[in-house]
């Protein structure tokens, strides 16, 4: 059930007004099936709340949990980065940029945070081993497809990694009643 505009800002504002533990003693590590309903939670605030993703019904855990398996099973990092106090603060991993046998060695990240881990550098910390994961694992290139209302702030992070914009599509889906298109980026590993 998604909330109105007003309840969504009163949510947001509470959520980013929750304390954080300081950046520099947050830890970057593989993520388990334990970590996962954490990981649910802060997904399905990005799904009822904005546009960042397109997906539009809230997942549920089990969903979470096929997808943790298939990634595992591909080898491909999916990892958290967790406070002091084991809360987790934001995920990222690497899934397969297309089906095609071709495409093998290209993958798309993708990076959440909770919203009072915003602005905290947590993303940066992700990135950064997330991108060192893919080319441990083999990877050769890494897609970006990244929303484009909202987002300034992970297009910038992105370039300051390497990637490059490669294009744009415009109002390929429509979610809480606009029109949204993604910006794509890509880096070389």
């Amino acid at each position: 059930m998604a909330l109105d505009s007003e309840s969504r800002w009163r949510l947001v504002r509470k959520l980013k007004a929750q304390p954080v533990e300081p950046e520099t003693e947050n830890i970057v590590r593989e993520a388990t099936v334990a970590d996962l309903a954490e990981v649910t939670e802060i997904y399905n605030y990005y799904i009822l709340n904005s546009v960042i993703t397109f997906d539009v019904e809230a997942m549920k855990l089990d969903e979470w949990k096929s997808k943790f398996e298939y990634l595992q099973g591909l080898k491909l990092p999916f990892i958290v980065a967790q406070s002091p106090s084991g809360q987790i603060l934001g995920f990222a991993y690497l899934a397969p940029w297309r089906q095609k046998a071709a495409y093998r060695r290209t993958a798309e990240n993708s990076i959440y945070l909770k919203p009072s881990a915003r602005g905290k550098h947590i993303g940066t910390q992700l990135l950064k081993d997330l991108l060192a994961r893919g080319k441990k694992a083999g990877l050769r290139e890494v897609v970006a497809v990244i929303s484009d209302r909202g987002t300034e702030a992970s297009i910038a992070m992105h370039k300051k990694f390497g990637f490059e914009e490669h294009g744009r599509l415009a109002k390929v889906g429509f979610k809480l009643g606009k029109w949204v298109g993604v910006v794509m980026l890509q880096k070389s590993l």
